[in-house]
């Protein structure tokens, strides 16, 4: 099959199948090394040009619980078939030596990658250079059951509450100070799967108080024999 006779899907596959993308930006503060937006784009680009694919991002904000978040799209189309993948990112309180529109562009930036990762399926483990050998095994089992427990809890509140689970996955990091599982210090996976846990409760106490609320229908009386 040459290359103008590949479907959509097909497209979209080899792309996703032969994209890499390098961590090659370090944290100073976590420890880590992590890939940004740019980063995806910079390396998808010629992908993309070889298969005949636009990709465009957008992002909105969104008003919810009292915050504000921001939902970008990333779309890539053939101009007859489409693939969107939607991403959130709350938006901080306050950033020391950030203005307000800073703080809303480092919301964008995270919501444009997770979405671009969705959409490339990215995967964004933490490096094994970033740590040495051994100690890299035992931290990546303890995140990686640490993100397993939490996405769990999160999608259990969202299926009884009926919000989005990346807006409350967006708010718990948000109020436990991060922006994303990767800044998640192993100090706070304790911490951070209890509040999960405690917001599970609340949404199954919330709904069954709903129930409750709800009138029942009267039931007819009658009498046998007349």
């Amino acid at each position: 099959m040459t290359e103008t006779e590949l479907s959509f899907n097909q497209k979209l596959i080899r792309i996703q199948a032969d994209l890499k993308v390098p961590k090659t930006n370090y944290s100073d503060y976590g420890g880590y090394n992590f890939r940004n937006a740019e980063d995806i784009l910079k390396a998808v680009k010629p992908h993309n040009l070889n298969h005949g694919l636009l990709l465009t991002l957008t992002d909105i904000p969104i008003f919810m619980d009292g915050r504000f978040y921001i939902k970008a799209t990333a779309k890539i189309t053939d101009g007859t078939d489409s693939l969107k993948v939607e991403a959130y990112a709350r938006e901080a309180d306050s950033k020391p030596k950030m203005d307000d529109s800073q703080v809303t562009g480092s919301a964008s930036s995270y919501a444009r990658k997770y979405a671009l990762q969705g959409l490339y399926l990215i995967d964004d483990g933490i490096d094994s250079d970033s740590l040495n050998d051994a100690e890299n095994e035992t931290e990546n089992q303890i995140r990686a059951e640490f993100n397993d427990n939490f996405t769990k809890y999160v999608q259990q509140v969202a299926e009884i509450s009926g919000t989005h689970s990346e807006v409350i996955k967006a708010n718990i990091l948000g109020k436990h100070d991060y922006d994303n599982l990767e800044q998640v210090s192993p100090n706070d996976f304790q911490q951070i799967i209890g509040y999960t846990k405690l917001m599970v409760l609340k949404a199954e106490e919330k709904s069954q108080k709903r129930i409750e609320s709800q009138p029942k229908e009267p039931t007819k009386s009658f009498t046998w024999g007349k």
